[in-house]
């Protein structure tokens, strides 16, 4: 399937966003910003998303999504699905760093909208791995969905603050 030149535009923009929101944080950033990453002009940038807020959403709900489907993918025997899954978003976290801070910078945003779609990706995660780890006969499947939770998120704010012995124990 081949995009429009809209759609694509529209890509680029959103690209453009988690890029800048991700270096500048959500209040630091402003359309103005963005439009200058993406290479067009400020009113073209509203075309496509009414406000800063709306782009920083879709933003945050791209990042949660391309979690949740590296989730998904993960082909692993029971025994081995909470290291594969592990290992799936360490690359995940390679691959797409921006939107790990992304992660960080919108669960600190206390714009209603914002707080919704950062509560609702984290609850679409907490819910496709608690059925996951129960599938696979996981003990106490819930508390170890925490765990997991709790160590990825520890993770996230290891690589935004640039803390790597919050994870290895180990100092600088």
């Amino acid at each position: 399937m081949v995009r429009s030149n809209k759609e694509n535009r529209k890509e680029e923009i959103l690209e453009a966003g988690i890029e800048v929101f991700a270096k500048r944080g959500y209040y630091n950033t402003t359309t103005a910003h963005i439009a200058e990453r993406a290479g067009i002009s400020q009113p073209y940038v509203f075309r496509f998303f009414k406000t800063k807020e709306t782009l920083f959403i879709a933003a945050l709900e791209r990042a949660f999504e391309r979690i949740l489907q590296t989730f998904k993918i993960v082909d692993a025997r029971p025994e081995n699905l909470v290291a594969e899954m592990i290992a799936a978003y360490e690359e995940l976290s390679e691959t797409y760093p921006n939107e790990i801070a992304l992660q960080v910078i919108g669960i600190s945003v206390t714009e209603n909208t914002v707080r919704n779609a950062a509560q609702k990706g984290l609850t679409s995660i907490q819910s496709y791995i608690t059925d996951r780890f129960k599938a696979a006969g996981i003990k106490d499947a819930e508390n170890e969905v925490t765990t997991f939770l709790a160590r990825g998120m520890l993770c996230n704010i290891a690589y935004f603050l640039d803390i790597p012995e919050l994870i290895d124990g180990k100092k600088k």
